[in-house]
C-alpha cells in the first residue's frame, strides 16, 4: 500500500462537493472524458445527480482535494439487481492504488444495496483499467466494436472509433472473499 491511499478517505458524496467534484472532472483530460456518458461539465449535469436519487455516489479525498469519484447505478425492472459502476481517478494520483480502492468499496457497496451483479463498461484501449477490474475478478462478458466516438458522435472529430469492453461480477463471490479477510485490510492490502 501506498503513502496516497493511507491517507485516503472514501466518503459519500454531498450537495456541498458539487464544485470539488466538477473541478476533478475538469482535470481530465478532454480525450479521456470523450468516454464519459455525460458531459460532465456542462451545466446541471452534476446538480442533476443529487436531485435524481438515482443510484450512491462516494468521493475519494487526499486531505482536502477529492481525487476520485464512484458512483454505483442500479439497474430498473428486470435488471434491478445489476449495478452499474462508474469510477474516475485524477489523473495526477492514477496508478496509487484510489481506483483499486473505490472498485473494492463499489462492491461491498453493491451488496448492502441489494445488487448481485455488477457491471463497469471500458474502453479496451485502456488496459491498466482492464487490469485492475481482471485483478478484482471481473470478466469480460461483451465487446462492442467500434461503439465509442467523441461526444459528437463524430469520427472527424480526430477521435477514432474505439471497442468498449463489458467487464462484470458477480458480487457475493467477490464481497465474500473481502469480508473473510476482513474489510479494511482488504482494502488497505489492495
Amino acid at each position: 500500500m501506498n503513502a496516497e491511499s493511507a491517507s485516503l478517505d472514501v466518503r459519500p458524496f454531498q450537495p456541498a462537493d458539487v464544485v470539488a467534484v466538477r473541478e476533478l472532472f475538469s482535470r481530465v483530460p478532454e480525450r479521456d472524458r470523450t468516454f464519459f456518458r455525460e458531459d460532465v461539465l456542462e451545466p446541471g449535469v452534476i446538480e442533476s445527480w443529487m436531485r435524481d436519487g438515482h443510484g450512491r455516489r462516494w468521493l475519494a479525498c487526499s486531505d482536502l482535494l477529492v481525487v476520485g469519484y464512484l458512483a454505483l447505478l442500479p439497474g430498473v425492472g428486470w435488471s434491478s439487481h445489476v449495478g452499474e459502476m462508474r469510477l474516475v481517478v485524477d489523473p495526477a494520483h492514477r496508478r496509487a492504488g484510489i481506483g483499486r480502492r473505490l472498485a473494492r468499496h463499489a462492491v461491498m457497496e453493491a451488496g448492502a444495496m441489494g445488487l448481485t451483479k455488477l457491471v463497469v463498461e471500458v474502453v479496451a484501449e485502456q488496459q491498466p483499467t482492464v487490469a485492475m477490474f481482471s485483478s478484482l475478478g471481473f470478466e469480460a462478458e461483451g465487446l462492442l466494436r467500434d461503439h465509442v466516438r467523441s461526444r459528437s458522435g463524430n469520427a472527424q472529430d480526430g477521435y477514432d472509433e474505439h471497442d468498449l469492453l463489458i467487464l462484470s461480477h458477480f458480487v457475493d463471490e467477490l464481497s465474500t472473499s473481502i469480508s473473510s479477510v476482513g474489510i479494511d485490510d482488504a482494502i488497505d492490502t489492495a
